[in-house]
């Protein structure tokens, strides 16, 4: 699908998939014109997620192509329009998942803009003028003033461009779900991209942390290097066992299909269990964990403007950055097929800096 909107005549050097290999390849686009409303953004870095490997793959079906993917995105404000009072050249910005959305819903009035039935996505949507959203992997992007937040000085560019999506993922349901209280206990399902940032939020307000993963190696990797309290293999039926009716919330980032009925018997009883991992086939879902135990499984998405700047802003207090590898434009490919195989620690972080432009 191109974009053949009349103001988008400014022409952009970015990194595309152009049908569904799921390769990337240098693509050169084009933007709208900055409006009264609008900030121009010099991207510096951006973010691999998860999410950007099943839009490259088309797992969901909803992908048009040319796909410019990214929606974890951190650089410098080069232009301000006429309307924006709250940002100005210079400043630190950073653009998550969200270009639009009505502005007049209960949800956008109540900030929460992510639920919006009208809401559109960084890349991959459809803006206000009609036109296909194009993410991060690009030197340079235009955003509506609502949907960009100041990243605070303490935090490092690179380190704090996954916060976009990872962070504010697993920030928002402990907020929602009143899970940041000192002393309660938590479970995290998957140590990845969204879960290695879950146990740091935890971990900073006294939460005690328990990790579970399918993989042995991980336990090291949990208590030594993040700081987890315990770790329960879950393929070990004598672990899960042990740990039944131990934890207060869980929060489950993985994006597999899996089953939830072990990993519920875990949660003491009114116990909830909130899933923010997004796969491509049903969750089982078993009818007895949530009976005999009156627990609660509940989903949650991305977080809205003002929850996103609150979270960056506890981040810096409490200098909470993502673990990341740096990886320059021409290795896009490389760490794709790396993400695939979860073999990153714990996110991919694109140095669009690094880029020799196509312009």
């Amino acid at each position: 699908m191109t974009q053949t909107t009349p103001n988008h005549t400014q022409s952009v050097a970015g990194w595309a998939a152009l049908e569904q290999n799921g390769k990337i390849t240098p693509y050169v686009f084009k933007r709208r014109e900055n409006g009264p409303d609008d900030v121009t953004i010099k991207v510096l870095f951006c973010g691999m997620c998860h999410t950007d490997l099943h839009h490259l793959r088309n797992d969901w079906g909803i992908t048009f192509y040319p796909l410019v993917p990214g929606h974890e995105i951190t650089g410098l404000i080069t232009k301000v329009g006429s309307n924006v009072s709250k940002f100005k050249v210079g400043d630190r910005v950073g653009v998550g998942c969200l270009a639009a959305s009505c502005l007049n819903c209960e949800f956008c009035n109540d900030s929460q803009e992510n639920y919006c039935e009208q809401v559109q996505f960084t890349y991959g949507g459809i803006f206000w003028d009609g036109s296909i959203t194009y993410g991060g992997y690009s030197e340079m992007l235009v955003a509506h003033k609502r949907y960009v937040v100041h990243v605070p000085d303490g935090l490092p560019m690179d380190a704090a461009a996954p916060l976009l999506c990872a962070g504010i993922t697993v920030y928002s349901p402990m907020k929602q779900h009143n899970m940041m209280q000192p002393g309660k206990k938590l479970g995290v399902v998957g140590l990845g991209g969204l879960g290695h940032v879950a146990i740091k939020f935890a971990k900073a307000v006294g939460l005690h942390v328990t990790v579970i993963s399918t993989s042995p190696s991980k336990e090291k990797e949990a208590k030594d290097r993040l700081g987890a309290d315990e770790f329960i293999l879950s393929t070990d039926v004598k672990q899960m066992r042990a740990h039944s009716r131990t934890l207060d919330f869980i929060i489950d980032t993985v994006a597999a299909k899996h089953s939830l009925g072990p990993i519920l018997d875990l949660l003491k009883v009114k116990g909830n269990l909130v899933l923010v991992g997004a796969p491509d086939k049903p969750v089982d879902l078993p009818s007895f964990p949530l009976i005999f135990g009156k627990r609660m499984v509940s989903g949650s998405m991305t977080g809205g403007m003002k929850e996103t700047q609150e979270m960056m802003n506890f981040c810096a207090k409490h200098n909470i950055t993502c673990d990341i590898e740096l990886v320059k434009p021409d290795s896009i490919n490389e760490a794709m097929d790396r993400l695939a195989r979860n073999d990153v620690r714990y996110r991919f972080v694109i140095d669009i800096t690094a880029a020799k432009s196509s312009l």
